[in-house]
């Protein structure tokens, strides 16, 4: 066998059983929804992928920053926000797969969910990779309810491509209205639960 392929084998990820490829607006409630999933199924069935994680790892190694706040949700990670997401549309010009891969690297579980998609190339990725699995969620929040979670609109960020490049041009095979006024997220989950338990070892049948 050849280093190369050697290295490709390595490289490899399980293959997994569906891919739910979830996107929406901050503050919007995708982590909570996520995390409302992996609690229902069982972290041995289901994994989080996030892929702001590899990317954050990366941003903090090569500017000597606190990893753990980076990845917190304080006003630490804010105050570097802009800059990190400039830094890593850098990183995506190169090779617009690279924190995508970087995430699914030691995933193993049958059941994925990628918590934080924001651009056409996240969701092309897991489509081109994992055609026959993957599936896209949005979830949804108005400005108004966003504003009460802590949300206000920040130049930089909110206009750019990392908030904005899936609000078009996606025809999203679920979407999750996050609201007080809308059905509960346990009604709007049953089918993707459905989908997931289908995915996963029989005895979750």
């Amino acid at each position: 066998m050849s280093e190369l392929h050697g290295q490709r084998m390595e490289d490899q990820v399980s293959e997994p059983k569906l891919v739910l490829v979830f996107s929406g607006k901050r503050k919007s409630g995708k982590d909570y929804v996520t995390d409302l999933i992996q609690d229902r199924l069982g972290s041995d069935v289901c994994c989080i992928l996030r892929l702001s994680g590899p990317l954050k790892q990366q941003y903090a190694q090569e500017h000597g920053l606190d990893l753990q706040q980076l990845l917190g949700p304080g006003p630490y990670k804010e105050q570097y926000r802009a800059d990190m997401i400039r830094w890593g549309e850098t990183r995506r010009h190169d090779e617009p797969g690279f924190f995508c891969r970087l995430a699914t690297r030691e995933a193993r579980q049958p059941v994925w969910l990628v918590s934080d998609a924001r651009r056409q190339t996240d969701l092309q990725f897991f489509c081109s990779e994992f055609p026959r699995q993957t599936q896209s969620v949005r979830v949804q929040s108005s400005e108004k309810t966003r504003k009460q979670r802590g949300w206000s609109f920040c130049t930089g960020v909110d206009d750019a491509e990392s908030e904005c490049g899936l609000d078009s041009g996606v025809e999203f095979d679920w979407i999750i209205n996050n609201e007080a006024d809308a059905p509960s997220l346990d009604e709007q989950m049953q089918p993707i639960l459905k989908l997931a338990k289908e995915a996963g070892p029989s005895s979750l049948h």
